[in-house]
């Protein structure tokens, strides 16, 4: 399929960022703000369109994600969502309500959707406490095709979870293979937005985060 020119001015500066990110820097490839403006002359805030690329599903690294980066260096990672196609994206710049906002963490519990940590509480082994955040997840339709959807996402998932997509048939199919009784069990899980976990359950969940040298230990120490 041949893509649009990034340089045809019917599309706006995001759809042209997004062509241009493809077709001239090339996935894997690092560019930098000045990078953007030559390749936008004139054009104000170039570099936010890029930016809002991660929105629909592009990822963009900076030296926060990629400590091999430069200070004013960027790495694009892989695309999104094909902007410049009609129905992909939203109007350029369009951003989320506070209604909206609201409505999506009272929706989602207050709760981080990714590892489920409420705001205010402190990540294991750290002192830092999460602050929930709004995230555009991309998820792909059974029926085919993909929506871009809103979740709360607490700040440190929506910046390791950027690109990343989600695959509703997939789980649909998963979910259609359980026997009654899980299907039951899993039910239930829904109906109540929480899953209570045994300290056995617990206990591997933090086995698995150990390095390899701690895991032996562990295993060493049960037998």
């Amino acid at each position: 399929m041949t893509l649009p020119s990034w340089t045809d001015t019917k599309y706006g500066t995001m759809k042209r960022a997004a062509l241009w990110l493809v077709t001239v820097v090339g996935e894997g490839n690092v560019f930098t703000k000045e990078d953007v403006k030559g390749a936008f002359p004139g054009v104000s805030q170039a570099d936010r369109r890029v930016r809002d690329l991660r929105d629909h599903g592009w990822q963009i690294d900076t030296n926060r994600e990629d400590a091999g980066l430069g200070q004013h260096e960027q790495r694009f990672v892989k695309p999104g969502l094909p902007v410049w196609e009609p129905g992909k994206a939203a109007k350029p710049g369009t951003s989320v309500t506070q209604t909206q906002r609201r409505d999506v963490l009272a929706r989602d519990g207050h709760l981080c959707r990714s590892c489920g940590i409420a705001p205010g509480e402190e990540y294991a082994g750290s002192y830092e406490s999460a602050q929930l955040d709004i995230a555009r997840r991309v998820v792909r339709q059974p029926a085919g095709g993909e929506l871009v959807e809103l979740v709360a996402e607490c700040k440190r998932c929506r910046v390791g979870g950027r690109g990343q997509a989600t695959d509703l048939s997939t789980i649909l199919r998963r979910a259609g293979r359980l026997g009654s009784l899980e299907r039951s069990l899993l039910r239930r899980w829904i109906d109540q937005d929480k899953r209570e976990f045994s300290a056995a359950e617990e206990l591997w969940a933090a086995y698995r985060t150990l390095p390899a040298e701690s895991r032996a230990k562990f295993r060493e120490a049960l037998s």
